[in-house]
């Protein structure tokens, strides 16, 4: 087995993101699709003796004690592993954008620690340490586009046709539970049906939580002009702020300009079948 892995943790897209209503406890009833694209962080795991867990950042700084910190050690006290690890994080996907990378990089620790300490996992029992750390987790763990529901808990596989998207991030950021808690959030969405989406995986639905996005970020509204004036359909993914749009055949991603936005990012992206780590534990129970 070795002793040093290097992996990758990829974005995911909200195609679209409905909320249907609220339970008792305050949590919020969803529906949406997840899709995987290429946008990805890098993890690089080396395996020590004795426990200690450390991180050091190549990139971006990340709070010390962040999701990949807290997902090695729910893995260590769910196992009782007395292995250890340094873990070194080239984090490229940007934070506060709704495109899940908190999560990915979580999952991808999981799995990269599953393998490296010889734990032996089955996917399910990774799933329920990830969903302890975060209602994304899980899917990046299970490895597959898909069509998501309840809380965020219930996970269904789906097959996506290979797209392109462009992606803008906007330079300011926005905060989910600020969303979450606006009094005029739409909340009380007809439930879709996975056959309807399926007749028009990248033009269904809308983010219910655009309006309030864009009235906190006037930048996501910006962002999705800009792709307007491009002849683009734009939609925030996630809390945002990031926004995206499916690239028709044929589009020259170089025509995209964020001249007058020099601290945004925009990225053309392809989507992912599988999660690049789809084989690193088994769906046996």
């Amino acid at each position: 087995m070795r002793a040093l892995y290097d992996v990758p943790a990829p974005a995911k897209l909200n195609l679209f993101l409905h909320i249907t209503g609220r339970r008792d406890d305050g949590y919020h009833l969803l529906q949406s699709a997840f899709m995987l694209i290429d946008w990805c962080d890098t993890l690089h795991f080396e395996r020590r003796a004795g426990g200690a867990i450390s991180r050091e950042d190549l990139g971006a700084p990340l709070p010390a004690d962040d999701l990949i910190v807290r997902a090695a050690r729910a893995l260590q006290q769910a196992t009782g592993c007395a292995e250890g690890v340094h873990i070194a994080i080239d984090k490229r996907i940007p934070a506060q954008a709704g495109m899940g990378g908190g999560s990915s990089d979580a999952a991808s620790t999981l799995l990269a620690l599953n393998r490296l300490w010889d734990l032996n996992l089955p996917r399910a029992a990774l799933a329920a340490i990830g969903l302890q750390l975060g209602a994304d987790v899980p899917f990046f763990v299970h490895g597959h586009n898909a069509w998501i529901e309840g809380i965020g808990e219930q996970i269904s596989p789906i097959t996506l046709p290979p797209a392109r998207v462009a992606v803008v991030k906007p330079a300011q950021g926005l905060e989910t539970a600020e969303i979450f808690r606006a009094e005029d959030l739409k909340r009380d969405s007809k439930a879709a049906t996975i056959f309807g989406f399926a007749a028009d995986s990248y033009g269904f639905g809308r983010n219910d939580l655009q309006p309030v996005a864009e009235r906190l970020c006037p930048q996501v509204a910006q962002a999705v002009a800009l792709l307007k004036r491009h002849g683009l359909s734009g939609k925030m993914t996630g809390s945002g702020s990031a926004v995206f749009a499916v690239l028709p055949d044929g589009f020259q991603a170089n025509s995209l300009s964020i001249d007058e936005h020099a601290d945004w990012q925009v990225r053309v992206c392809s989507n992912l079948e599988f999660h690049p780590l789809v084989g690193w534990a088994s769906s046996d129970d």
